[in-house]
């Protein structure tokens, strides 16, 4: 007969709030800024629209928020880290974007039902713990007929092989799935497929650019969160194997040739529209 293991459901509180402080740390926005084409192209197969209610979820420093109201949308802009916040709300005063920006948890987003006509997320929500709670937020606050339209990092790509590389010298926490399935079609159907007259995925590309790897590591490990959490838990003999494997991956992907690097990073672009 075999043995069932019962195993503790994962702390998501805890889980959460360490996601905080790594989010926090560094400075993501001046990593994420460089995204900024990502944001425009979603809004642009989320059809956004003047006049239209937009939700940007984990928005981050605000790429996708910015690029829906570039389009005149009336955009709400929220995120669990205020800092983040703050850096987009700085730069829609700069262009005189009008926009709303709102502290706000994806798994428990603080508006009624079918409160908007679109609801975005650009490499924010595939972070969220709970992943069927925070995809169920996302469809409760979107009115019938409206789309959802994600920007996930693939596991196969630049971006999700990073992932592999950073947990094999730093453990991911113990019962939480990958963010990187939220780059996966099958995934995508199983979280929204009850709820969708229609789900759409393309795989397109970020090209990460950089002087070299060696800068590439840098950067990354100065501003990045989880890069920058992953090198502060090693000792020296771990980041430096840490450094070591992330500039192997960089080399063998550097399309740019010696004077440059150039990184393509494949993610699933991902329109579902609601029934």
């Amino acid at each position: 007969m075999d043995t069932v293991i019962d195993r503790p459901a994962p702390d998501f509180t805890s889980i959460k709030q360490r996601q905080q402080a790594t989010w926090a740390s560094g400075d993501y926005a001046a990593i994420g800024t460089t995204l900024q084409i990502v944001g425009e192209t979603l809004a642009e197969a989320a059809d956004v629209r003047a006049g239209q209610l937009v939700l940007d979820v984990a928005a981050g420093n605000g790429n996708a928020s910015l690029a829906a109201a570039r389009r005149y949308a009336v955009v709400t802009s929220t995120d669990y880290v205020q800092a983040l916040l703050d850096k987009g709300r700085a730069r829609a005063q700069a262009e005189h974007l009008p926009m709303q920006f709102q502290l706000a948890d994806a798994e428990r987003l603080p508006f009624a039902n079918a409160s908007f006509d679109a609801v975005l997320s650009t490499f924010g929500v595939m972070f969220t713990p709970d992943h069927r709670r925070a995809a169920s937020e996302m469809l409760r606050v979107l009115r019938p007929g409206g789309r959802i339209a994600l920007a996930n990092w693939t596991p196969a790509g630049f971006i999700g092989r990073l992932f592999k590389v950073i947990g094999a010298h730093v453990a991911p926490p113990a019962g939480v799935q990958s963010p990187a399935l939220w780059g996966t079609e099958p995934h995508i159907v199983e979280l929204f497929g009850a709820h969708a007259a229609q789900i759409e995925c393309q795989r397109r590309h970020f090209n990460f650019r950089y002087h070299s790897p060696t800068h590439f590591v840098k950067v990354f490990r100065e501003l990045y969160g989880p890069t920058h959490k992953a090198f502060a838990a090693l000792d020296a003999a771990g980041a430096q194997s840490l450094e070591r494997a992330m500039t192997e991956l960089l080399d063998e992907l550097n399309v740019a040739g010696p004077d440059a690097l150039v990184v393509p990073s494949e993610y699933l672009e991902i329109v579902v529209t609601k029934d």
